[in-house]
């Protein structure tokens, strides 16, 4: 494409993370033409600076407990992880940050690519700023679809931004582990790091404004993931106030109420913000910096030409669930391209209803924390008629088998009218593969009287299910 040339497809998408990937893809597999607009890495964070890296990170620590776990395997543990082989197996899944696999990916898809930095300029269109200086024009016939995402959020701390904090992005992507290293915010990337960074040799800090962490989940989550924090040496101070930073010499210094913290390297991790700020929302009507604001098919409200996927809308900040909102949007659009009826109900092919009562999540920590749906103070602040029923994991026959002194819990949020599970909740290790069948539970609102029919294999940590269910018959 020429640096004046004009070009018109059926749909445009800002943005070639997982998410805009993902719708591209749909819609092109619908019959529609379709182009991705990217800046930067065809993959997005997740590939490169989130999920991946991080679990990568992550991983060889747990296959360790999980051995150390195992009178006999333990045994075979001689050694401490080797960190140089650690972070290379980190760079090769992210392809050494290189993006040439997913860029090959897309144009098999049959999905155009224009590289460059995307800004609306009116209704259905977007101007492209190449890398070599010259523009591309683009005009969507029938959607643009903003998948531009999120990025991290550095709080209003005096002196913060000068001392070139970490983000999520620096602390996947470091060649070393910092000899000293504070985390600030106690969420499922604040935890995870600490884990990751403390395992592979830093000294870690983690200060947590509030009285416990993982706020959004179970207390008992929380609660787990302290305890097993501050067990393997991790510093975690909660209601700590963070002030003041500077830098001096080569060390960051935290101001807080309790006094000063030092440290060579400093992680923010206290959330996100939409990626709205440069890409032109004004010039359609919208506050540059903003979430966008979307209905259940992704459409932007007030604009039924425009989508707002994933992060960028604020509804799920997961990466499985910008992929989600991605394949329900993508419907929604080939449906309205074909003039054809778009089901805005419950559980429709067009609607994201999983972001508002089904939404599954993994924190990969030692335990992990498992869960989707509401957690019981979601099901009480929501007025639902509801009992919660908990049972120690460590109890079934397969959990003793898979760790020596496992322990772990299970939490199930049950709605008593309809006798359906709104939520459940597995801190444990390893319980991530249980949450597949909890989310198709959550989701099919299968009736308690049915799951009875559910069998669990024995010995598996599974058989967790049964015992729930003889836990709220009593």
């Amino acid at each position: 494409m020429s640096s004046t040339e004009e070009k018109t497809y059926d749909v445009v998408v800002l943005g070639a993370g997982s998410t805009g990937e993902n719708v591209a893809d749909v819609v092109v597999r619908g019959g529609l033409s379709a182009v991705l607009v990217e800046e930067h890495l065809v993959g997005g964070e997740c590939s490169y600076y989130a999920c991946m890296p991080s679990k990568a990170l992550l991983r060889g620590t747990e296959a360790i407990a999980e051995a150390r776990a195992v009178k006999g395997a333990a045994a075979a543990v001689t050694g401490e992880q080797d960190v140089a082989a650690t972070l290379e197996r980190r760079d090769a899944i992210t392809h050494g940050w290189d993006d040439a696999g997913q860029v090959s990916w897309v144009e098999g898809a049959g999905i155009d690519l224009v590289r460059g930095s995307a800004r609306l300029d009116g209704e259905r269109t977007v101007v492209v700023t190449r890398p070599d200086g010259g523009t591309a024009r683009l005009t969507a016939r029938h959607a643009v679809a903003v998948c531009t995402g999120s990025e991290a959020a550095v709080p209003p701390v005096e002196g913060l931004p000068d001392v070139q904090p970490w983000t999520p992005r620096e602390a996947t992507s470091a060649k070393e582990a910092p000899r000293r290293l504070l985390v600030v915010g106690g969420g499922y990337v604040g935890c995870e790091m600490s884990f990751a960074w403390h395992a592979l040799g830093s000294q870690v800090t983690l200060l947590q404004r509030g009285e416990r962490l993982l706020t959004g989940a179970e207390p008992q989550a929380g609660e787990a993931v302290l305890a097993s924090l501050r067990d393997r040496g991790v510093d975690v101070r909660l209601g700590a106030d963070v002030r003041a930073a500077r830098r001096e010499d080569d060390e960051v210094v935290l101001t807080t109420a309790e006094g000063e913290l030092r440290g060579d390297e400093v992680l923010v991790a206290v959330g996100r913000r939409a990626r709205t700020t440069d890409v032109g929302v004004d010039t359609v009507g919208l506050e540059p910096g903003r979430y966008l604001d979307v209905d259940d098919t992704l459409q932007v409200r007030g604009l039924p030409w425009m989508y707002g996927v994933g992060d960028v809308n604020g509804r799920r900040l997961l990466t499985h669930m910008g992929k989600y909102q991605a394949r329900q949007a993508g419907a929604a659009i080939v449906a309205r391209a074909r003039g054809e009826e778009v089901a805005v109900e419950d559980w429709s092919p067009h609607t994201a209803t999983a972001d508002r009562a089904a939404t599954p999540a993994v924190v990969f920590t030692d335990p992990q924390v498992a869960s989707v749906g509401l957690t019981s103070a979601q099901a009480r602040e929501s007025g639902r008629p509801h009992r919660v029923v908990e049972y120690p994991i460590g109890s079934v026959a397969g959990a003793t088998i898979f760790a020596d002194g496992y322990e772990g819990t299970a939490i199930a949020v049950v709605d008593t009218e309809r006798e359906v599970l709104l939520g459940l909740t597995f801190v444990g290790p390893a319980v991530a593969e249980l949450l597949q069948a909890a989310t198709i539970a959550v989701v099919g609102e299968v009736p308690i009287a049915r799951l009875w029919h559910a069998v669990p294999a024995y010995p598996t940590v599974s058989e967790i299910w049964l015992r729930l269910l003889e836990a709220w018959r009593g």
